[in-house]
């Protein structure tokens, strides 16, 4: 097995234009949760719990340095949040290089929030609901 450092991870989401935007230059954090529901089927007389698989869920969280330029972050995030439209996403842990493992799908961002403390760096975040089955596959 082979382990990757998350310096080269690549997170690309549309703009309100519906391009695909690359935003790794300022993203240093992406969490994406992949979870399934399970649905209890324990009867009467049984001495331990029983489930069936339910419905996937996934959502991604992103953070980072804010940049507030013509084509920066800001642009992107602030033009698609309340968009009634989806956005594709694409994410790539250990980056773009051909064969590498990649993961796209549609999803809606539903929060993004810029903090600014007085002694720090201006740093943003994002939380995106992922719509839809998510597609796993290679650059």
């Amino acid at each position: 097995m082979a382990f990757v450092h998350g310096k080269s991870t690549v997170f690309k989401v549309d703009n309100s234009g519906g391009t695909l935007t690359d935003i790794s230059a300022y993203v240093d954090n992406v969490d994406f949760p992949q979870t399934v529901e399970t649905a209890e089927t324990t009867t009467f007389g049984s001495g331990s719990k029983t489930y069936i698989v339910g419905l996937k869920d996934s959502t991604i969280s992103i953070s980072g340095k804010w940049d507030g330029a013509a084509s920066a972050v800001d642009v992107t995030l602030s033009g698609i949040l309340g968009q009634s439209a989806t956005v594709t996403f694409e994410y790539g842990p250990s980056g773009s290089t051909a064969g590498n493992v990649k993961y796209t799908g549609e999803c809606m961002l539903t929060n993004y929030s810029v903090s600014a403390p007085v002694g720090d760096v201006v740093t943003f975040s994002g939380d995106f609901q992922v719509t839809g089955a998510v597609t796993r596959t290679t650059f």
